[in-house]
């Protein structure tokens, strides 16, 4: 499944339904943030990420398993995450999607958020959105929210400031 995009205008029911799809084929670009987290569980970066260059910027992206392309922190036995409670602000954003444009997805309205104009989707192919005997109930403020703060991080994120974690990290 990719994502099909659905209009996030008030809070859904969701639960994870292990069904794998999030976690494999999908470039999650990585913050300093998300990287001290993930290092902090005890894991060397080089054996979870990777690099990416666009726009002439050198971007970290989490690394995924060449036979499958999961995630390396899936456990394609269970559908569960090996780093949940320390996984990328991406992973804790997805099956939701934030966006500084309209996609042109009917429904869809932009989003007021602290002064900030945004237009928020979920994917309607994940079978968690709206399921039966929902964990939680996610808010697009919730969403929003998580967005900024990975723009924020994402623009800090660069080699300078990785050397600066590694030096840090020790």
């Amino acid at each position: 499944m990719r994502f099909k995009p659905k209009p996030f205008t008030e809070p859904v029911k969701f639960r994870c339904l292990y069904c794998l799809d999030c976690c494999r084929g999908r470039h999650i670009y990585l913050t300093l943030k998300d990287i001290k987290r993930i290092t902090r569980k005890g894991y060397d970066p080089q054996d979870f990420m990777t690099f990416s260059i666009e726009g002439g910027q050198i971007r970290f992206v989490l690394s995924v398993r060449e036979w499958d392309l999961g995630c390396v922190f899936h456990d394609p036995e269970t559908g569960k995450c090996t780093i949940h409670d320390a996984n990328p602000i991406i992973c804790r954003i997805y099956p939701f999607m934030v966006s500084r444009k309209p996609l042109g997805v009917e429904g869809e309205k932009p989003f007021e958020y602290k002064g900030e104009k945004l237009w928020l989707y979920y994917d309607g192919s994940c079978p968690g959105i709206n399921a039966e005997e929902a964990e939680t109930t996610i808010s697009p403020e919730e969403i929003a929210e998580f967005g900024l703060e990975f723009e924020r991080e994402f623009e800090r994120t660069d080699m300078d400031g990785f050397a600066r974690l590694l030096n840090e990290l020790g």
